[in-house]
C-alpha cells in the first residue's frame, strides 16, 4: 500500500501521496479490467481462462514479431512445463495454435496462433485496440515517451521485486 506520508515532504505535500494512491488506484483497476477483458476473451472462445491468457500471450509475441517457445510461455503464464504442455495440447486440439520448428535447431519449439484465430482474436480485440489508440491520440509524442518510461520503470521494479523479494512466493524476511 502506498505510504500516506510519501509526498508530505515536498512542496505539494500530502497532495503528492494523494496523487500517488489515485495513479496506483487507476493502475489497479486498468488491470483488473484487462484481466476481465481476457476472461470475456475466453469466455467468447469457450475456453478455459488460463488457455486465453496463455493464448493471448501467443498472439501478442507473434505480433511483436518475437514468437514463444512453450518454455517462455511458461514464464509468461506461471505454469510449469507439464501443466504448459497440456494447455498446449488443449489449444492445438481446439485449432487455436500450431507448434512450429523454425530455427535451426530442430529442438526448439516455437508457437503460433493458427490462420483460423487470428481473424478471431483481431474481430474480439480490434475494438478496444481503436479505443486505446484513440485515447492515446490525445497526447503529444513527449507525454507517450514520459508514459513509456513510467510503464517501462514500474514493469522492471515489478520484475525485480518477484525475481528477488518475492522469488519464493512472499515477501523475504
Amino acid at each position: 500500500m502506498a505510504n500516506a506520508d510519501a509526498g508530505a515532504d515536498r512542496d505539494g505535500g500530502s497532495d503528492d501521496a494523494t496523487r500517488v494512491d489515485h495513479l496506483m488506484d487507476g493502475l489497479r483497476a486498468f488491470g483488473a479490467n484487462y484481466t476481465e477483458f481476457t476472461r470475456r476473451f475466453a469466455t467468447w472462445l469457450g475456453l478455459h481462462s488460463t488457455d486465453a491468457v496463455a493464448l493471448v500471450e501467443i498472439l501478442y509475441a507473434e505480433d511483436k514479431g518475437t514468437p514463444l517457445s512453450p518454455a517462455r510461455l511458461s514464464e509468461r503464464v506461471s505454469l510449469s512445463s507439464g501443466a504448459t504442455a497440456i494447455l498446449l495440447k488443449r489449444l492445438e486440439q481446439a485449432g487455436h495454435i500450431v507448434r512450429t520448428r523454425e530455427s535451426n535447431d530442430r529442438r526448439v519449439v516455437t508457437l503460433r496462433s493458427s490462420p483460423d484465430i487470428r481473424p478471431r482474436a483481431e474481430a474480439f480485440f480490434g475494438p478496444y485496440a481503436e479505443r486505446m489508440a484513440e485515447v492515446m491520440a490525445a497526447y503529444s509524442p513527449q507525454e507517450i515517451q514520459r508514459f513509456e518510461d513510467f510503464i517501462g520503470h514500474l514493469s522492471s521494479t515489478m520484475d525485480t521485486l518477484l525475481d528477488n523479494e518475492y522469488r519464493d512466493g512472499g515477501p523475504a524476511e
